[in-house]
């Protein structure tokens, strides 16, 4: 079968190579054509590593990585909106609920990315840039099941092309194309990304389930019930008034953006990227390290409110923290690369999300906005990690 399809692809290849009458597609094609097999181009001079494991293929181990986040986001929006309508339901019933709700968003995302890269590599005359193989898929985990699909496509094209493209496309950008688009979203239509409404689906997707929307419960996520609690102790529930803790977000059976809301599934993921090599277990560690640190900080000697006395352990479980330090944080191109850097980096971005949520009660995530902060700062962090350790060689050599 394979070799059928690559004699298939040879002999289409002219058609799309200079002087073919698809010669203006050439870039398409080509996308297409390393998607499918590895390109067998080698180079010809100067000192370079050969490796089947080119940056589709990263990009690819990195999806894989993401689908147990994602299979289990669909299922838990198909739970959480039976459990608001008060019915019960079979697995299959469940998942399919919650596949048809998450599906449309995954379309959108990748055909507004993927259209729009399309369109710059022609413009330009460049190949197809792997990258939006990966931001097309962390799209749809990090929003709220009921954001507009019209919404989505916005915020998509607005995050590819102002801040990708105009920085020069894959490996070029300083900020994660994924959180800038929910940065957008959450700064432009404020009103769709916060609230008790936007986390639960309680209308039918295509006929399943309940059809109206049900009044009588709260979808608010846990740390938006804790940024609006009235007092340090705070008595956090389901939908339905039950109580939850720790043990249920590590599971992820909560409202919550799509992806975010089981640890477990995202630490399957985290263990497909270790053992590949794909990200680095220095950011995630130190991410957790720092947010846990600054959590206990503030638990000690923090101000007298929910969130400053909110434990901890609780921290690490709930909102996007754990999905940010494994899929977000990790990221090759906005994220430290120096060894120590990326220490430093990780341990930032955990402590700064915990300052956020504690003391900023508008943004009772954190996780999104530390991040994005970072971004900026990894390469000045880099840059003083390079700088000392060239200063620390020169002292060295000086002294013998």
């Amino acid at each position: 079968m394979r070799n059928k399809l690559r004699k298939y692809v040879d002999k289409l290849k002219p058609h799309f190579m200079k002087g073919g009458k698809l010669e203006k597609l050439h870039s398409v094609f080509d996308g297409f054509e390393t998607f499918l097999f590895v390109p067998n181009a080698t180079s010809k001079n100067g000192t370079h590593i050969h490796d089947a494991i080119d940056s589709k293929r990263t990009m690819i181990m990195v999806v894989v990585a993401l689908i147990p986040a994602l299979l289990f986001g669909m299922y838990n929006v198909g739970y959480q909106h039976y459990l608001a309508i008060g019915e019960a339901a079979g697995f299959w019933d469940t998942f399919l609920f919650g596949a048809l709700a998450v599906l449309p968003i995954v379309v959108v995302s990748y055909v507004v990315g993927l259209g729009i890269e399309f369109i710059v590599a022609q413009i330009k005359g460049h190949e197809i840039q792997e990258g939006f193989l990966v931001t097309g898929f962390l799209i749809p985990l990090i929003v709220p099941v009921d954001t507009p699909l019209w919404m989505i496509a916005v915020a998509t094209a607005f995050a590819v092309i102002f801040a990708k493209e105009v920085f020069g496309g894959t490996g070029m950008n300083i900020f994660n194309v994924a959180l800038v688009t929910r940065a957008f979203l959450f700064f432009a239509y404020p009103t769709f990304m916060s609230g008790d409404t936007v986390w639960v689906r309680t209308k039918s997707t295509f006929g399943l389930g309940g059809g109206s929307v049900v009044d009588s419960y709260s979808g608010a996520t846990v740390l938006g019930q804790v940024s609006v609690a009235p007092t340090p102790q705070v008595a956090l529930t389901d939908i339905t008034g039950n109580a939850i803790g720790f043990w249920d977000g590590f599971i992820g059976l909560i409202p919550g953006s799509i992806g975010e809301t089981s640890v477990i599934a995202i630490l399957i993921g985290a263990a497909i990227l270790l053992i590949t090599g794909v990200a680095s277990w220095k950011t995630m560690f130190s991410v957790f390290a720092g947010g846990a640190l600054m959590a206990l900080v503030f638990n000690l000697f923090g101000p007298d409110t929910a969130a400053a006395h909110f434990p901890w352990y609780n921290h690490l479980v709930f909102g996007g923290f754990a999905f940010g330090a494994v899929f977000m944080a990790t990221d090759p191109v906005t994220s430290a690369r120096t060894e120590t850097g990326k220490w430093i980096y990780g341990a930032l971005i955990g402590a700064m999300a915990i300052i956020i949520r504690v003391l900023n009660p508008g943004y009772p995530e954190g996780m999104m906005l530390a991040i994005l902060l970072m971004n900026i700062f990894a390469p000045l962090i880099d840059y003083y990690v390079v700088d000392a350790n060239i200063k620390r060689r020169l002292k060295r050599a000086g002294n013998k």
